[in-house]
């Protein structure tokens, strides 16, 4: 009995076309999603129950929006107890959060408490897992004014786009740390986390200049919440410098902001 005709095998499909940014954009489109995204942009893992309340939406609403953004690959997911935490799932999507707020209108204004809470924002902020606002562009560009950094001026020129990229975590400005930078790393008792860039930086959304990221403002943050110079707001991702906080940044970068929010912000 002969064998039967060999069947052919199946076409390959291609490996993939170009990249489909609109399953992103469809994502960022509703406003519960991104206050989910902007809530959890600090680095920390939060409850099902406190990112509704963020979003101002019910539990089963919340469930959605967390389902979607989990399956998009954009947050990642723990079990604690019975409790499920999330958290965003790497830096690439804290970059993705700051590249929006740069391009996005400012959001209206309605109560003296969201001025408030602007207000802290745009003063000292945590930016995933390194400070923001005008604290973090302060802090280097006293690092570069004293030498400690070189390799640019800490400034975003939009006229420079090709060298200085507006919609990122940059790397195009060639930032180095000095022998006498590492000097006072040292000496500050900074600690820079391993296997990773040591210094990148970020173009400040609000104002509009550089500030650091990367294992160099990783150690900067982590080191300011431990000399107590920073407490982080429980409720957004304001950073509140305090009292000590405001004395050691002036006689250490001679960084001073005199403007401090309410405690509540």
């Amino acid at each position: 009995m002969s064998e039967p005709p060999a069947r052919p095998a199946p076409a390959r499909c291609p490996a993939g076309g170009d990249t489909d940014i609109a399953v992103i954009g469809t994502l960022v489109a509703d406003r519960g999603r991104c206050r989910i995204l902007l809530a959890l942009d600090d680095g920390r893992a939060l409850p099902a129950s406190r990112l509704a309340a963020e979003a101002g939406v019910s539990a089963a609403t919340a469930s959605s929006h967390l389902r979607k953004l989990t399956d998009a690959g954009l947050l990642a997911v723990e079990a604690h107890g019975r409790n499920r935490y999330y958290r965003l799932a790497g830096p690439a999507v804290g970059r993705l959060i700051e590249a929006l707020q740069q391009l996005a209108p400012a959001a209206p204004v309605r109560s003296l408490r969201q001025g408030t809470r602007a207000q802290a924002l745009r003063q000292a902020r945590t930016c995933y897992d390194h400070l923001a606002g005008r604290l973090g562009v302060e802090i280097m560009a006293a690092m570069l004014q004293q030498g400690y950094l070189a390799g640019g001026d800490g400034m975003f020129d939009p006229g420079l786009a090709r060298d200085d990229h507006r919609n990122g975590y940059g790397h195009d400005v060639n930032y180095t740390i000095t022998c006498s930078g590492r000097q006072f790393l040292a000496g500050f008792g900074v600690h820079l986390p391993a296997r990773r860039p040591l210094i990148r930086y970020c173009i400040d959304w609000s104002e509009q200049r550089h500030h650091l990221a990367g294992a160099l403002g990783r150690g900067l943050l982590d080191r300011l919440t431990e000399l107590g110079w920073i407490r982080r707001a429980p409720a957004t991702r304001a950073a509140h410098i305090t009292d000590i906080g405001h004395h050691g940044l002036h006689d250490t970068f001679g960084v001073k902001l005199n403007d401090r929010p309410p405690p509540f912000a």
